[in-house]
């Protein structure tokens, strides 16, 4: 049975779309971007900033679906520039220890509102 998750304490979904759907087992987010709760777009901000606001983002619905990020199975990171592959990856591995999560990072051809990174996650609710 599919539940859907949705928080304030992340960014609203702003389309025909949710934060967040589960069956009990799996959780699957939408794409992250650099959207805080109240609206505000860090677009003109740099990759870390962005990064950073996509892992809030993430955390607050994970989180709203009983997870952590301890239990993150799979990621997949949208780059606008692949050569920004660097400095985002050093923010997303201060938020995993030993044990990160399966990652895919690819660069589109474009993201929402030109924002420069968007993150899902795959996350065992069990």
């Amino acid at each position: 049975m599919k539940e859907i998750i949705s928080t304030d304490e992340a960014a609203g979904a702003v389309g025909a779309y949710s934060q967040g759907a589960t069956n009990g087992e799996l959780l699957f987010t939408a794409g992250q971007i650099a959207l805080t709760p109240d609206g505000e777009l860090l677009d003109d901000e740099d990759i870390e900033i962005q990064t950073e606001q996509v892992f809030d983002n993430l955390t607050a619905i994970i989180e709203e679906a009983g997870g952590t990020l301890d239990d993150v199975l799979k990621m997949t990171v949208f780059l606008a520039d692949i050569d920004d592959f660097d400095r985002m990856n050093e923010v997303y591995g201060s938020y995993f220890d030993d044990e990160p999560p399966a990652r895919s990072a690819v660069q589109a051809g474009g993201l929402p509102a030109g924002v420069d990174v968007e993150i899902e996650a795959i996350v065992s609710l069990e």
